[in-house]
């Protein structure tokens, strides 16, 4: 063969090696996978959430691009706080994805928030892993083809708690829960849960300002109608101050047990274990739920000095789910990594028996019923709960008979 014709041969193949090298790095925008992470970082929900959502999105990009050596470099975090506002969070989302070309969004605490971040996402073809907003409207009316629920929603706290504690002697409750999105659906599925397990409500439930700090006259009803469960759906800082004032008023002495929605360990951290002592709550996972989930939990405090919440945790695992999808499907593209997505089962430390139904972009996972510890009873620092008992993920959410999602 001619020397001219060989150089030429040698030529076009390398640059056609060299072609089908950026057609498959292109398929990464700007050659960076950019994960959001849109999060309360000032207010009630910062301790649960905030920073150590942020940093646990990190952990999961550095152990992914660590896993993946084609994804060294290629992975960054972007932390942004919409305050627990959904006007803020809808122009975070879009900023973020506008002109922070951040390729998913995940956290997202306080429902009204997660509600309109995915909206925005919606039309913009960004997927979305709610890991601490609760509302089940993310997989009911208000779903879309782009937004993932993760880690628990209102269905599972009521159904894990309300049936647990009803079923314990717990049958007669007053509820009080913060008036918004997440709050408003957790009442109405917690009072289902209630009455489906033959309990009743003494009076209608009575909603709170959010945020809010004085509870007084709400203990002052509960301890004129005596039911034998006082409910909070608060959470994060607000339900720090109803639990105190619970105390205060001396509920427990009176025969009045506390039912809790939505309980993370930063909360019974706040006031101490026996301020909690034998409260029932339903949570995705803890830290030292078993050997897998202690050695993570480790890993994590030496990076950010705490132990990690839940949330956190969730978190973590949202962000790695989401970067597998990538490395799946071999591109940030949203509908590539939605298709990625859907059906999928995995199991990893955090979420066990894991499936990603494709109908309404639930993932179902195990659960546990758990009772808080008095102090007394703790092995070590952070040593909070006794698991009661495991619902299985095919029990814990809402069955997809009852969805009414429509993409």
């Amino acid at each position: 063969m001619h020397k001219k014709t060989l150089t030429a041969l040698v030529s076009t193949a390398f640059c056609a090696a060299v072609t089908v090298a950026l057609a498959q790095s292109a398929r990464l925008s700007d050659n960076t996978v950019r994960v959001g992470v849109l999060t309360d970082l000032s207010g009630v929900y910062s301790e649960l959430s905030g920073q150590g959502s942020v940093r646990a999105a990190q952990l999961a990009a550095q152990d992914f691009m660590a896993a993946n050596p084609s994804y060294r470099g290629k992975v960054q975090v972007v932390g942004v706080d919409h305050q627990n506002k959904a006007d803020v969070a809808s122009n975070k989302a879009a900023e973020m994805i506008d002109r922070q070309n951040v390729d998913m969004l995940v956290d997202l605490p306080t429902s009204s928030a997660a509600l309109a971040a995915s909206e925005v996402a919606k039309s913009k073809k960004i997927p979305v892993m709610v890991v601490t907003g609760g509302t089940t409207a993310l997989t009911n009316e208000k779903c879309n083809k782009y937004t993932f629920h993760y880690a628990y929603d209102n269905y599972m706290l009521a159904n894990g708690t309300g049936t647990a504690v009803t079923k314990r002697g717990g049958n007669s409750w007053y509820i009080i829960y913060p008036n918004y999105a997440f709050g408003q659906d957790l009442n109405r599925q917690m009072m289902a849960a209630v009455t489906e397990n033959k309990g009743r409500m003494v009076t209608q439930s009575d909603a709170t300002p959010f945020p809010n700090t004085d509870f007084s006259s709400y203990l002052l009803k509960a301890q004129g109608l005596r039911p034998k469960v006082f409910g909070t759906m608060q959470a994060g800082a607000d339900l720090v101050n109803v639990v105190k004032q619970y105390n205060e008023f001396g509920l427990r002495q009176q025969g009045i047990g506390l039912g809790i929605g939505l309980l993370f360990e930063t909360d019974v951290a706040a006031l101490g274990q026996d301020a909690f002592a034998g409260a029932l709550a339903t949570v995705p996972w803890y830290w030292n739920l078993d050997q897998r989930s202690r050695t993570w939990a480790a890993k994590f405090e030496k990076s950010f000095g705490k132990k990690p919440t839940w949330a956190q945790a969730g978190v973590y695992s949202a962000t790695m789910t989401y970067l597998n999808a990538v490395a799946r499907a071999k591109s940030d593209g949203g509908d590539a990594v939605v298709k990625a997505l859907e059906g999928h089962r995995f199991s990893d430390f955090y979420a066990r028996s894991a499936y990603i139904r494709p109908q309404d972009h639930r993932v179902i996972l195990d659960v546990y019923t758990v009772q808080v510890k008095p102090r007394s009873q703790a092995k070590e620092a952070g040593d909070i709960f006794t698991k009661v008992s495991t619902i299985p993920a095919a029990r814990a959410f809402q069955p997809l008979s009852e969805s009414k999602c429509k993409f």
